[in-house]
């Protein structure tokens, strides 16, 4: 119901209130006709307030309209935004779906291939040659192929995984590979001290066995150098060792074994590579010095020849300065005879003897 509804609900109720009292007699009647007066008024009145209304009414649906409108591209400018903004997000987001997805098969590859070198570590043979393999591509990088020898046998038939030729002193030099990996995982995985220490007794006693293998087939007298190399192909084994087993550590000293990890096996190869230099320079400088010494034979005989021809030269310069002597004195004689007075009768003692064989003419 709306508000002109009302305004004439309530005229009909007047009016209806009027009859009323028009029936009611007389008095009523002047009373009516004040009364009617009234409601003329505020009939006149509710049809102001009437127009007022529909006048605001017009004005308010206006107002609302334009609201409506303004809230309506309000709200479609913001899921205009909001979708462009959730189309950027569902790019981002699929975008690094994607990274997430390549990062997932990597991590796959990845978790296959520490499986795969689970296997490899799990058997001693694989393991081995593991070790092996490290070695070799280490000291590929390192030293020229002519300064090493893989695999090489000994003359006590013993095959050592490398053989670095290193000139006398101290001469060639045993590595060989090993990796006590049970021993290191059992006292790494020990829960308490007892197992802790079985372990590190077991792990401390294969480590020495490994020492005094090497010391026993890879150091002979004569043929080798009076020390051998024990390569680790784990760091961490190398530490451990050097940090908890000091007695194993100076036994492999006093065996003549030195133990390197992947790191220090690097910086010992750059020593031993900086020997090999020095002994070629030694090399060369003996080759240089023999070949100087050649040089030196063939100066001494190109100073020879020399000599020899300056002796030539000079004798041709003392026959020069002779001839020069003889064609002055024959220059002098002869501007004598030029200038000399002409006579018939010289005394033939004046003349100068004539050479030999030679008649005077008359």
């Amino acid at each position: 119901m709306d508000a002109t509804t009302v305004l004439l609900s309530v005229v009909l109720v007047a009016l209806a209130g009027v009859i009323v009292l028009v029936l009611r007699g007389e008095k009523a009647r002047a009373e009516g006709t004040h009364y009617i007066s009234q409601l003329a008024q505020i009939s006149e009145k509710l049809t102001t307030s009437q127009a007022v209304l529909a006048d605001r009414l017009s004005q308010t649906q206006t107002m609302m309209n334009e609201r409506l409108d303004a809230v309506s591209k309000r709200v479609g400018d913001g899921l205009n935004d909001q979708t462009e903004r959730t189309g950027k997000t569902l790019k981002v987001l699929h975008e690094r779906l994607a990274v997430i997805d390549a990062a997932q098969k990597n991590l796959t590859d990845l978790s296959s291939q520490v499986v795969g070198l689970q296997d490899i570590l799990s058997n001693k043979q694989a393991r081995g040659s593991f070790g092996e393999i490290q070695l070799q591509n280490l000291i590929a990088d390192a030293l020229p192929q002519n300064a090493y020898e893989l695999q090489s046998t000994l003359s006590n038939g013993k095959r050592v995984d490398c053989l670095i030729k290193l000139p006398n002193p101290p001469g060639p030099v045993c590595v060989d590979s090993k990796f006590p990996l049970e021993g290191y995982r059992a006292l790494q995985d020990a829960t308490d001290e007892d197992t802790r220490v079985k372990a590190a007794r077991s792990f401390g006693a294969d480590v020495l066995k490994h020492v005094k293998d090497i010391s026993d087939r890879y150091i002979i007298e004569g043929e080798t150098a009076d020390w051998a190399l024990m390569f680790l192909p784990s760091d961490a084994v190398y530490g451990e060792i050097h940090a908890n087993f000091i007695k194993v550590v100076e036994e492999a000293h006093k065996r003549h074994v030195g133990i390197v990890s992947p790191n220090t096996m690097m910086a010992t190869l750059q020593t031993i590579r900086a020997v090999l230099k020095d002994a070629r320079m030694r090399e060369q400088a003996g080759f240089i010095q023999i070949e100087v010494g050649k040089m030196m034979a063939d100066v001494g005989r190109l100073d020879d020849r020399v000599g020899k021809l300056q002796r030539h030269f000079d004798q041709a310069q003392e026959d020069v300065r002779n001839i020069r002597t003889s064609t002055e004195k024959i220059v002098r004689k002869g501007g004598i005879i030029t200038e000399a007075p002409l006579s018939d009768s010289i005394p033939e003692e004046d003349l100068a003897p004539l050479p030999p064989n030679v008649e005077r003419l008359t």
